[in-house]
C-alpha cells in the first residue's frame, strides 16, 4: 500500500505520487471512533503549517476523512520520518482561495479535480503544529 511504502522509504512514494510532497494524516471516525490513516498530497508553507485538500479525486462528495477531521481536529500526521501533533482547520474565503489557486498552479491535476467535482467547493485544511 502507499502507507507501507511511505513508512519504508522515509516518507517517499513512487507511482503517480513520485516526487510529490506526501503526508499521512491520522483521522478518527466521527461516528465509529476508529482511527484511520489517509495518504495525501500536501502543499508546504512552513515547519508549522501545511495544507491538504479534500479533493477525493474530483468526486461529487467530500471524502470520509474530511468529516472526521471536522469532528476531531486534533490529530497526528507523519511527514518524512517525523510524527507530529497538529490541529486541522478548514480555510474559508480569501485564505482558502489563495492556497487553492497556488495548488492548482503547482499541480494542474487539482484543476481537473475541481472541474469533475461538479460545483462542489473542494475543502482546504491547514494542518498547524499543536
Amino acid at each position: 500500500s502507499i502507507i507501507e511504502e511511505f513508512r519504508a522509504n522515509d516518507g517517499k512514494v513512487g507511482g503517480p505520487f513520485e516526487g510529490a510532497p506526501m503526508v499521512l494524516v491520522h483521522h478518527t471516525g466521527a461516528k465509529s471512533g476508529t482511527e484511520r490513516v489517509a495518504p495525501l498530497m500536501y502543499q508546504p508553507e512552513s515547519d508549522d503549517r501545511m495544507y491538504i485538500f479534500a479533493s477525493k479525486a474530483g468526486a461529487p462528495t467530500n471524502p470520509d476523512w474530511f468529516h472526521n477531521l471536522v469532528a476531531n481536529p486534533d490529530t497526528t500526521i507523519e511527514v518524512g520520518t517525523e510524527t507530529r501533533s497538529v490541529r486541522a482547520r478548514v480555510l474559508e474565503g480569501d485564505e482558502r482561495s489563495k492556497v487553492w489557486e497556488a495548488q492548482k498552479s503547482a499541480v494542474p491535476q487539482f484543476a481537473e479535480y475541481e472541474k469533475s467535482a461538479e460545483g462542489r467547493e473542494i475543502p482546504v485544511f491547514a494542518l498547524e503544529r499543536a
